[in-house]
């Protein structure tokens, strides 16, 4: 039963930054994958980062250039760090853990981008 929670999201204005942390209930190097997703109003929730056991990462295109998802093993945490933030990055940002049976979900951090 691994618990995942977010935490440091909050209303940023446009062009700034914020850090996301996932701190997992176990070693984040026992799941095959992690990733942070975003799910904004009105719209399913899309794959924003994703960094699997081994290191590879991948981004939504929207993202590329901006954000970036990294890990802490001795912290069992990861992280998104989120820059040049645009409104239509607002959402609910959820970090998961895939499993080799499945996948579990944190509870969401909000992040509204907005002046």
């Amino acid at each position: 039963q691994v618990q995942l929670v977010e935490s440091g999201g909050g209303l940023v204005q446009p062009g700034g930054s914020l850090r996301l942390s996932c701190a997992a209930s176990g070693s984040i190097f026992s799941f095959n994958a992690m990733g942070w997703y975003c799910q904004a109003p009105g719209k399913q929730r899309e794959l924003v980062a994703r960094i699997t056991r081994f290191g590879r990462t991948n981004y939504a295109d929207s993202v590329k250039g901006r954000f970036t998802i990294s890990r802490d093993g001795a912290k069992d945490t990861v992280y998104l760090q989120m820059n040049s933030l645009k409104p239509e990055d607002t959402g609910v940002y959820s970090c998961n853990a895939e499993e080799t049976y499945g996948t579990s979900w944190g509870q969401g951090t909000q992040v509204t981008v907005s002046s």
